[in-house]
Order: C-alpha cells, then sequence, then structure tokens
C-alpha cells in the first residue's frame, strides 16, 4: 500500500514539475510581467505601421524597430504610441532588449519640424533601452541643410543619452547596419511582410496562451486526482472512477487542440523556407521557430507525464473498485454461509416416524445442493482474492484475511453438512427398522384377524392355518428388533425421547403379537391333534338328526359325527363343543383387539395430517399473506396484486385459527378412543361449513394467481420458505383437507362395526358427505346468470344436474312442434326447496377454476305448482314434471336409471314434505281431493308459507265431484297410448323466447295410499332399486332388472326368479316393499291386463293406458 502510494507521488510531483516549466517558459515568451499586451489587443494601432519591429539584428545583437515615413506622425495619440513601442520592445527575448534598440527613422520626404517631432516623442516615451538613433534626414537641399543646422542647435533638446546621427543616404545607414538585415525600403535584402508579422505573433501568443492554460487546468487536475479520497462502496468508486476518466479525455483533448494548433503555427512559420530554400531566416523568425518547438516539445512531455500519472491513478482506482466488489461479494456470501449454517441446525430434528424422515432427509438433500453451490461461490471469491492480492493489489492486508475467512467457515460448513446427513441416514435407518417391525406386527394382527373362526375348527383348517402363521414367523429374524440395550447402543447418537418411546411401543407390540400367536397355535395344535384312538361304534340318536334352522353349517357337521358315534380322542361331542365355544370367544377377543389397532392406526393418520395441515396453513399465511403488508415486499408486488390478500387467501385465516385453536385440540382428546371421533365431527359440523366461502373464493382466488403467478414477489417469498411448490399448490390444501375427512371416516366406520360410536361415525360422515355436496353445489349455484330474483329465497339447494329435456304443452303451435318434435335440449337443473330451475350451459373458457362451467336462467317452476310422473313410456331414464293440470309438461331424460331415481325420489320427499304442511293447516281438505292417481301423478297445494283461501279448496271439491263420470283431460277416453308420442314436443330451443311459464290453476292433490291396504302377488315386476343378497339363499336384483313372483313361503319369505340372469331365491317380503321403491303409500302393485305380471314402479305410465280421473277413488 505504501509503496503504490508513493509510486503515486512521485508520477504526480513528475508531471506537476513539467507544468510548471511549461508555464514559466510561456510566461517568459509573453514578458506577462513587464508588459500584459498581446498582439490581439493593439492589432488596430500596430497595423498602422508607424513602427515596426524589422526583425534584423544589429552589429552587436541589437534588435532594430524602424520608424518608416508616415505623414500621420504627429496625429498619433499618445497611447497608440506608447502601446506599440511597449509592445514592440517585449517582443525580442531579454538578453537581446538588454543590449538595447537601434531605431531607424526614416524622414526622406519630410521636413525637419517632422524629424524633430518623431525625436522629441521617442527621447519622451520610449519604453526600451536605446543603442544608436539613426535619422535618414529630408532629401530636399533645404530642408538638408535646415536639417543640419537645427539639430546642432537643439541636440540638447532630445535628452537622449545615446548618440543620434543624422544620415543623408541608406548608403551611409549601411555602414551602420549590415543591409541584409534591412527592408528593400532601405536599402537592404530582407524580405518583410508587416501582416504576416502580426498575424504570425497573433497566434504565436494564442498557442502560447493556450498551453499555459491547459498546463494550469493539467495542474489542478493533477493536484485534485492526488487529493481524492477513495469511497467506500461500489456505486460510488465506480462514479468516481467515470468522472475522472471524463476529466481526463477532457484534458487530452484540449492538449490535442493544443498540440495541432501549435503545429500549424510551425508550419506557417515555416513557410518560406518550404517555398525558398534559399531563403534566409531573420533573427526574429529564428526566435519564433524556437519557441514554437519549444513550447511543442514541452506539451509532448506534459502529455507523457499526465499519462504516466494518469495510468498509476486509474490502476488505483480500477484495484479500489475490484476492492469494494470483492468487499461486497464477501459480505453477501457470509451472510449465505450464515444462512445455509443456520438452515442446518434444522435438520438436527430426527423425524417423528419414516416418512417424516425421508422428508427431511429430501429437503437435507435439496439443501445440500444449495450448500455446495454456496460452497463453490465462496471458494471461488477466495480465488479471486488471491488473483488480485497476485497482480499486486494495494490492499492486499485487507484480502488476505477474507480469504482465509472463507475457507475456514467453508470448510466448518462442509463438515457439518456430512455430520447432519450422516446424523439423519443413522435415524432414517432406525426409523426404517421400527417400521418393518411395526409393520410385521400389523401383519401378524392381520393375519390373525383373517383367519376365518369356522375354516379352522377343521382338521385341514387347523393346519392350514399353523402353517401360515408359521410361515409368518419365520420372518421374525429380518422384521423384528433385537434386545433393546443392543439399539441403544448403536443407536445413541440420534436417540431421544420420542424414538425411546417409539422403541419401547414396539417392543411391546414385538411381545404382544408374540404372545398372540402362541395363544393361537396352542388353540390351532390342539384342533390340528391326529385321532389316536379307536373309533367305537355308538348307536346313532335320533334327536341328533333333528336340523336346528339355526345351526351353523360347523355344528351340523359335528352333531352328525355325534349321531354316527364318532368322538375326537374320546371326548364327548359337548366337550368339542365346548372347546369350539372357547377357540371362538378367543378369536373374537383377538379380532376385536385386531380392529382397535386398525382404529388407532386410521386415528394416528387422522392427527398426524391434522397437525402437518395446521402446520402448511400457518407458513403460507406467514411466508405470503403477511409479506404482502410487508412495506420492503411492496416493490415487488404488481399492480393487480396490491390490497387483493382477501381475494388471494380468501378465509384461510378463518380456517387455520378454527383448526389451530379448536378442532386439532379436539381430536387429540380422542386419540385413546378413535371410534368415538365422529362425537368431534358432529359437535364441530357447523363449523367445517366455512369450507363453502373458501372453495366458493377459489375461482377468483386462482384467476389472480394466474395474473401475478411470475411476479418476483412470489419467487422471493417462494425462495425464503424454500418451498418446491408454488403458492397455488398450497392454496388447494382447504380443499383437499375437507374432502380428507370423509376417506378418514369411512376407515373408521369400517373397523368400528357394532363399537359406542359407530352410529356417531356414520352420521358424521353422512354430514361431511353433505357438507362436500353443498360445496359442490354451490360452486355450481354461483355460476347461474340472468335470475332476476335471489337464489336464496329459493331454499336449500337439493340436487343439481344436467339432462335433456323435452317440453309439450297443448297451447303451443303445431309447426313448430313438429319441428322440435325430436330435438331434445341440454339443461342443467337446479333442484331446490321452493322452485325447480332450468339453465342452458355455457361454453367452458379458461384454465381451472375459470374453466368451470356458467349457466344461463331459462325457466323457474315453483314447487308448489307441480306434479311428477316418475316413469315415462318408452325409456326407463325419463320422468315428467308437469304443472298447470299437464298442460306444461318437462319430459327429463337423465344420464342413468340411478341418477333419475335419486332425482324422483328427492322431488318426491320435496312434494310430501309440502303435502304434510298442507294438512297441518287449519283448513284441511275434503277426502274427495284426498285421491290416489293410478297413473302415479303427484301434484300438491302450495306450502304452509303461502296464503290458502277455504274457499279454494271447496270449489277443488265441486271439481273433484263433477268429474267422476267424465274424464279428466281431452286424452282420458283415447284408446290405449302405442310406443312414440302421440301429443306434440316442444324442444325448449325451438322458442326461446316463451322460456317462462305461469302456472296459476287450482292444483290438484292426491294423498298416498296406506300400505297396509298392499298385498302382494304372483306376477312379473320391474325393480327400481338395488338389492344385495344376505345369505347365500338370497337372491341379488338391481334396479331396472324384471323379476317374476312365484311364490310366497313362510315367514314373510317371497320365491323370485330374477329373469335377466335367471337365478332364483328367496327374498323377504319387507325388501320387495323397498325394492318397489322408497314410499309404498304411492305405488302401483296391480298385475296388468290379467297377465300375472305387475309393474313395480311409482308410475302407471309405463303401462299401455292412461288411467282417467272416475277411476280415483275417494
Amino acid at each position: 500500500m505504501m509503496l503504490w502510494m508513493k509510486t503515486e507521488e512521485m508520477a504526480l510531483g513528475t508531471m506537476l514539475e513539467r507544468l510548471r516549466l511549461v508555464i514559466q517558459n510561456v510566461d517568459e515568451i509573453m514578458q506577462q510581467e513587464n508588459s500584459p499586451l498581446c498582439a490581439i489587443d493593439i492589432t488596430p494601432d500596430l497595423r498602422k505601421k508607424f513602427a515596426f519591429l524589422l526583425g534584423g539584428r544589429g552589429q552587436n545583437g541589437s534588435p532594430i524597430i524602424v520608424f518608416p515615413e508616415f505623414s500621420a506622425f504627429g496625429e498619433i495619440q499618445e497611447r497608440e504610441f506608447h502601446n506599440v513601442l511597449t509592445y514592440l520592445t517585449n517582443v525580442p527575448s531579454l538578453s537581446a532588449a538588454g543590449v538595447g534598440f537601434i531605431l531607424v527613422i526614416d524622414r526622406r520626404q519630410d521636413r525637419w519640424a517632422a524629424v524633430k517631432g518623431t525625436l522629441l516623442r521617442i527621447a519622451g516615451s520610449f519604453p526600451g533601452n536605446l543603442q544608436l538613433v539613426l535619422v535618414l534626414r529630408p532629401t530636399t537641399l533645404f530642408q538638408r541643410t535646415l536639417s543640419d543646422i537645427l539639430f546642432k542647435f537643439n541636440r540638447d533638446e532630445f535628452k537622449m543619452k545615446v548618440p543620434v546621427i543624422m544620415l543623408s543616404s541608406v548608403t551611409e545607414l549601411h555602414s551602420y547596419i549590415d543591409q541584409t538585415q534591412l527592408t528593400t525600403e532601405l536599402g537592404g535584402t530582407q524580405e518583410y511582410c508587416h501582416e504576416q508579422w502580426i498575424s504570425h505573433r497573433t497566434d504565436m501568443e494564442g498557442f502560447a496562451l493556450m498551453v499555459k492554460r491547459t498546463a494550469q487546468i493539467l495542474q489542478s487536475f493533477g493536484t485534485e486526482l492526488a487529493e481524492t479520497e477513495l469511497p467506500n462502496d461500489i456505486q460510488a468508486t465506480a462514479n468516481l472512477l467515470r468522472s475522472h476518466t471524463d476529466k481526463k479525455d477532457k484534458m487530452k483533448e484540449d492538449l490535442h487542440v493544443a498540440l495541432g494548433q501549435g503545429s500549424r503555427l510551425l508550419e506557417s512559420i515555416n513557410e518560406p523556407v518550404v517555398r525558398d530554400p534559399d531563403h534566409n531566416r531573420n533573427q526574429g523568425e529564428l526566435e519564433n521557430l524556437s519557441t514554437v518547438q519549444r513550447l511543442l516539445s514541452q506539451l509532448d512531455e506534459t502529455e507523457r507525464a499526465c499519462d504516466e500519472f494518469w495510468g498509476t491513478h486509474q490502476a488505483k482506482l480500477e484495484q479500489c473498485l475490484q476492492l469494494r466488489h470483492f468487499e461486497h461479494n464477501f459480505r453477501e456470501m457470509r451472510c449465505l454461509l450464515d444462512q445455509v449454517a443456520e438452515r442446518l441446525t434444522a435438520f438436527s430434528e430426527v423425524g417423528i416416524n419414516p416418512a417424516h424422515a425421508d422428508h427431511i432427509f429430501c429437503d437435507l438433500n435439496s439443501h445440500e445442493a444449495r450448500v455446495l453451490e454456496v460452497l463453490d461461490e465462496a471458494q471461488a471469491l477466495a480465488r479471486e482474492g488471491d488473483e488480485l492480492i497476485q497482480s499486486s493489489h494495494y490492499a492486499e492486508d485487507s484480502i488476505q484475511p477474507k480469504c482465509s475467512e472463507l475457507r475456514a467457515v467453508s470448510k466448518e460448513l462442509s463438515s457439518t453438512l456430512r455430520a447432519r446427513k450422516d446424523h439423519l441416514l443413522r435415524a432414517m435407518e432406525l426409523h426404517h427398522n421400527l417400521e418393518r417391525a411395526a409393520k410385521w406386527c400389523g401383519d401378524g394382527l392381520y393375519l390373525l384377524a383373517s383367519q376365518p373362526v369356522d375354516k379352522c375348527q377343521s382338521h385341514e383348517g387347523a393346519e392350514s392355518a399353523l402353517q401360515e402363521m408359521e410361515r409368518y414367523l419365520d420372518t421374525a429374524g429380518q422384521n423384528k428388533l433385537t434386545d433393546p440395550s443392543s439399539i441403544y447402543s448403536d443407536y445413541k447418537t440420534v436417540l431421544n425421547q420420542d424414538f425411546r418411546d417409539q422403541i419401547e411401543k414396539v417392543f411391546q407390540k414385538q411381545v404382544s403379537v408374540q404372545e398372540m400367536f402362541e395363544k393361537r397355535m396352542v388353540s390351532l395344535k390342539k384342533l390340528a391333534a391326529k385321532q389316536t384312538r379307536p373309533v367305537q361304534p355308538v348307536a346313532p340318536r335320533p334327536e341328533a338328526f333333528i336340523k336346528s334352522p339355526l345351526s351353523s353349517p360347523a355344528k351340523r357337521v359335528l352333531e352328525k359325527s355325534c349321531s354316527e358315534g364318532d368322538s375326537v380322542n374320546g371326548v364327548s361331542s359337548g366337550t368339542v363343543e365346548g372347546q369350539l365355544q372357547s377357540s371362538r370367544s378367543t378369536s373374537l377377543s383377538e379380532e376385536d383387539e385386531n380392529l382397535a389397532i386398525l382404529r388407532k392406526h386410521v386415528m394416528n393418520e387422522l392427527l398426524e395430517t391434522e397437525r402437518g395441515y395446521v402446520e402448511e396453513l400457518h407458513c403460507v399465511l406467514q411466508g405470503y399473506a403477511s409479506e404482502m403488508d410487508n412495506p420492503a415486499m411492496a416493490s415487488l408486488m404488481p399492480a393487480p396484486l396490491q390490497n387483493k390478500k382477501d381475494v388471494l387467501f380468501g378465509n384461510m385465516p378463518e380456517i387455520y385459527t378454527f383448526h389451530k385453536r379448536t378442532f386439532l385440540r379436539e381430536l387429540e382428546e380422542y386419540q385413546g378412543c378413535p371410534e368415538l371421533v365422529g362425537r368431534c365431527f358432529l359437535l364441530r359440523m357447523t363449523d367445517l361449513q366455512i369450507y363453502e366461502k373458501y372453495c366458493q373464493n377459489k375461482p377468483r382466488s386462482e384467476s389472480l394467481w394466474r395474473q401475478c403467478s411470475d411476479c418476483t414477489f412470489f419467487q422471493e417469498c417462494q425462495k425464503k420458505l424454500e418451498h418446491k411448490l408454488g403458492l397455488d399448490s398450497y392454496l388447494l390444501k382447504p380443499v383437499q383437507r375437507i374432502t380428507k375427512y370423509q376417506l378418514l371416516l369411512k376407515e373408521l366406520l369400517k373397523y368400528s362395526k357394532g363399537c359406542e360410536g359407530s352410529e356417531a361415525l356414520q352420521e358424521a360422515l353422512t354430514s361431511i358427505l353433505g357438507i362436500l355436496k353443498a360445496v359442490n353445489d354451490s360452486m355450481h349455484l354461483i355460476a347461474i346468470t340472468g335470475y332476476d330474483g335471489h337464489l336464496g329465497d329459493l331454499g336449500r339447494l337439493l340436487m343439481q344436474g344436467s339432462f335433456s329435456v323435452w317440453t309439450e304443452h297443448k297451447k303451443g303451435h303445431a309447426k313448430v312442434k313438429d319441428m322440435a318434435r325430436f330435438k331434445p335440449m341440454q339443461r342443467h337443473l337446479f333442484l331446490h326447496e321452493k322452485a325447480l330451475l332450468f339453465c342452458k350451459r355455457r361454453e367452458e373458457n379458461g384454465e381451472g377454476y375459470e374453466k368451470a362451467p356458467s349457466y344461463s336462467f331459462k325457466q323457474s317452476l315453483s314447487m308448489s305448482a307441480v306434479g311428477i310422473t316418475e316413469n315415462a313410456k318408452g325409456d326407463n331414464k325419463k320422468f315428467e314434471v308437469w304443472c298447470n293440470s299437464r298442460e306444461e309438461v318437462y319430459i327429463v331424460q337423465a344420464p342413468t336409471t340411478e341418477v333419475k331415481t335419486t332425482w324422483v325420489n328427492e322431488i318426491r320427499k320435496v312434494l310430501t314434505t309440502q303435502l304434510e304442511a298442507y294438512r297441518d293447516l287449519p283448513a284441511c281438505l275434503p277426502e274427495a281431493s284426498q285421491q290416489r292417481s293410478s297413473d302415479g301423478l303427484f301434484q300438491f297445494p302450495p306450502t304452509a308459507g303461502e296464503p290458502v283461501s277455504l274457499g279454494s279448496f271447496r270449489r277443488g271439491e265441486r271439481s273433484m265431484k263433477v268429474k267422476k263420470g267424465e274424464p279428466s283431460s281431452p286424452d282420458a277416453n283415447s284408446s290405449p297410448i302405442t310406443k312414440g308420442w302421440t301429443k306434440g314436443s316442444l324442444s325448449l330451443d325451438a322458442n326461446e323466447e316463451n322460456d317462462g311459464y305461469s302456472s296459476t290453476e287450482e292444483p290438484l292433490t292426491s294423498d298416498p295410499e296406506d300400505e297396509g291396504g298392499k298385498k302382494l302377488c304372483a306376477g312379473k315386476y320391474t325393480v327400481v332399486s338395488d338389492y344385495e343378497k344376505c345369505s347365500t339363499q338370497d337372491l341379488s336384483v338391481k334396479s331396472g332388472e324384471t323379476v317374476q313372483l312365484i311364490k310366497e313361503g313362510e315367514d314373510g319369505q317371497w320365491f323370485v326368479k330374477n329373469l335377466k340372469t335367471k337365478q332364483e331365491g328367496w327374498v323377504a317380503a319387507a325388501n320387495l316393499y323397498t325394492l318397489i321403491g322408497e314410499s309404498t303409500s304411492c305405488q302401483s302393485l296391480t298385475s296388468s291386463e290379467g297377465s300375472g305380471s305387475g309393474n313395480l314402479s311409482t308410475s302407471s305410465s309405463c303401462c299401455e293406458t292412461n288411467t282417467s280421473s272416475s277411476d280415483i277413488k275417494p
């Protein structure tokens, strides 16, 4: 550092010394101390040429000033005279001017008075030293004679200390001054151009002043550079280097301009010689040439000194900039090393299970790549510092410790990484050993639970079960843990309290499984023991052949063997049966224990995933949502994201608070009794409905995410959190979580049959599925457009789905009906408690949630004014919804029969609810109005919430009485309807402007028929719901299949044949009523046209005739 500073000071001193000499030389040339005048200042006076510097020299080197003939000499002002003489006396060098000037006064054409006046004026104001005054007196005789006489008498008036010689001719002048030093006007040979002389003097003086000014600027610049303190940051250093470089370039430019001007001046001075090689320069021209050459040489030396100094200074600034970059990179690298080192400390955990440990190890591997990348960057920075030191950087003392620190920290970090990785690998090994042992125990429990008790009672079954258990025990060496002391010794570096607890639990589980296997094997060995004693014949007992209807196959086998006189090892039948009951009891207790273990596994999964879910929500809210309020991150957020936190995250904070403070804590209280956790779900079912709000906001959230997903804000947040997945994956977590609950509840319910809390689990599962359905329905409901009213006024949304729809009404135009007859309209139906909406599904555009469909509202039917025909002719997937006494009929085709059945049942429930509400009114309909229509048509009056007039009900009664003897519609007396449509069909697309219909007619009501009045009879029937067999003797049927009731057996059993599968079996009568439909009060079970076949459906529209109102029984 000191050597470098000394070098810079030496370069600066050399440059400043050369600049001082240049300035001194210019001052000497310009003689600024004696006369501040320049040729350019008195050019008009010089051009009068009343006096000029000839350039020649006398015998002793005295400069010659000539006063040529000038008629207006007396008119020259004193100031002009003084300025010209002062300037002329300062042009020669100081040495030449010190010898003294020779004045040549040419007054040959003037009178004595002019001579006298000139001498007096010169004597009074000549500023320099005089060597000799030569006067060419007038040439006329009178004036010459007069001059001789008067000069002698007036000599003393001139007061000159030098001799004044009066000359009569130029010949006499030549005796004093060589004619080569005189111009042709004075009889000499020298060429003189006054204008050129003025031009040369002006250029020389301008050049000299430029050289001086440039030298002064260079002096100031050099001093400024030397006194500048080096900045401490990169930007300031770069700005300083750029500023100094710009100034240096400007200096160089001025210097080159001066050199160019000097070169042109030198060419001008050398022009006479170039034009005439024999031209002899006078002394003045030689002095001018020497002066210009000296100035040019000094400028060249100054430029070299300036370049040398600038090179040193530039190297200093560049090294300073390199140092600042190195220091900045060093600080950043230290921060990175500290960050990765701090992140490594988080990997001190060993995980709570294998999956957690694997997850930590994957994170460590991902972090290892980052650590290695940082270590490579640190090593590269250390090598960069070494290169700076090798290039003789002035800050070697500052760079060397930083390089050493980088290498030491990198080495320590690398060692820590290896230790963390080895530690975690050791923990993973223990985790997997524990998992393998636990899985082995679980497999054993499953094996014990899966062995059928009945099959194990036989000799062969017991032998098979024993072999299966022995094969399983053979795998113990590969899976079981050794004794705890060796485990603690081998893994003491990773053991914590959780590990110790897990090891203890696994060992306890191993012991329990071993004991269970030993007990089971003892029982099985007893059953599998060979019969070695002889069989003694025993007389058969008649009662042994009595078959009990409740006896199992295994018991019947035992009874048969006893009746034949066989005995096992001499043991009586009662003893064997006692062993069997004991074995069954032991097996059942083991099975209960196995189910309890499985329930515990499911509960552990529920709690672990719940904790992970809460942690993920907390991470998202802290790492993303909170950062949106951080002023330091505001500059990274794009404009569309500003103030949109509620849109992006919805009510995720509310979900997090509920799970963190309430739900997770309550779930943990049921850890010891998983079968009762359904109560927790039921208690918090209302709170779980907050997910509906989150899902409804999800389309807006995803739309905003797609707009801003590539912004720097999200990338920076993800980088800080070190997440592999983007925010959109975490925004999907609540949707995934609410759907996960029903899967876990199903698993718990599967392993909790017959337990205390199984009913609560089933109810919780049903409620969760209801929430999922409500969420799904609401996502469709919010997509409805064009509905004028408020959808909330329509009551709860019960069902929604897409169907093919035909319309049929009596008042339609025949032409339109013919055109639209076979053209269905695709409609999306929304069934509310108070209305049925018909909507048109629009094209799906966009991506993600924006790809969800939208629905344009087309038609609304009030549920208080509709009826339903549960089966339409020609297709078992169709049903009819109608109003206005079938003046408006909507034929709806479901995608499957199951969907159709579900919808029909749900609509029937709505209508039944309305009927019950109507029955509760103070004024009830007469008996005539509570009838059952044999064709399965249902239409109920307005709901209890709507005004009902008693008079209207009475009018309805009178109307029914009149219609007993006459058709209720134009179609009532028509011939049986053949397959196909007998009425015109009108598609909803055929007349879109008439989508809205009114329903103003009085409703026709009918009461369900009591189930007690029904009686099953043999015949063919169509099944409307699925039925799975409960035993080998039962028969399974599916919806839509045709069955034939053959005969009725005892205990309410019917022998039924499935005409599709050709299978036969027994079905309970109660189950047959279920197969007919959920509401048997509305069903028609009569056979058709005496053929002995019946139709188990809720509508007679599948029959070949319509039933008129005359068939309705009061």
